[in-house]
């Protein structure tokens, strides 16, 4: 079973509007992540919201995920990392993590989930020498993702500990895609072939 975590509880400030809703493709961006990953072949997608919850739960109604709610999301993405952790199948074989600012389509997440091997503690795209996005742990990780923190630097101190049980996937640059900054939705978009 192959799970996912969404995490789209931040508050945006560098980019000044709620990144989950930003138009990508006539869709919020979350509801365009949450799809990609559906077709992707996930058999559940678990979206923690925390700023703005009602208006982005509202917008997410008919999309096939489950929504959680991180009261705490001012006090860091950990929190909203656990709170995901705890939502997801017991049994999933292996937990993709999205930050919902990272647009991937679903032929990126299936060549991720194919490249990923049981023996491996997580799998990271790579492109010209840099890790990128997402990333996809095993399912044994669960229980340390339930206890990461902010001061444990979060899904990064999980990964730290198994460093030698990590695996990379040679990618595109598309792995290092990222929407923090209104400039950077609009080189994505342009990446994308999308008008905003």
């Amino acid at each position: 079973m192959i799970s996912s975590i969404v995490l789209a509880a931040g508050i945006s400030s560098r980019m000044g509007r709620p990144k989950a809703l930003l138009d990508w493709g006539g869709k919020p961006l979350v509801v365009y992540q949450v799809e990609q990953l559906r077709e992707a072949g996930v058999d559940e997608v678990i979206v923690v919201l925390g700023h703005r919850t009602d208006e982005i739960r509202r917008r997410l109604k008919d999309a096939d995920c489950r929504v959680m709610s991180n009261p705490a999301y001012h006090a860091g993405r950990a929190g909203s990392l656990r709170l995901g952790a705890k939502a997801v199948n017991r049994d999933a074989d292996a937990i993709v993590v999205v930050n919902v600012d990272q647009p991937r389509p679903a032929s990126f997440y299936r060549e991720l989930i194919a490249a990923h091997r049981s023996e491996a503690a997580a799998t990271r795209p790579e492109f010209d020498g840099h890790h990128g996005h997402p990333v996809i742990v095993a399912g044994r990780l669960r229980p340390e993702m339930l206890t990461a923190t902010e001061e444990t630097q979060g899904l990064g101190g999980v990964l730290r500990t198994h460093q030698t049980e990590l695996a990379s996937f040679p990618s595109s640059e598309l792995c290092l895609v990222d929407v923090n900054t209104p400039e950077d939705y609009a080189r994505a978009a342009e990446r994308f072939g999308l008008t905003v």
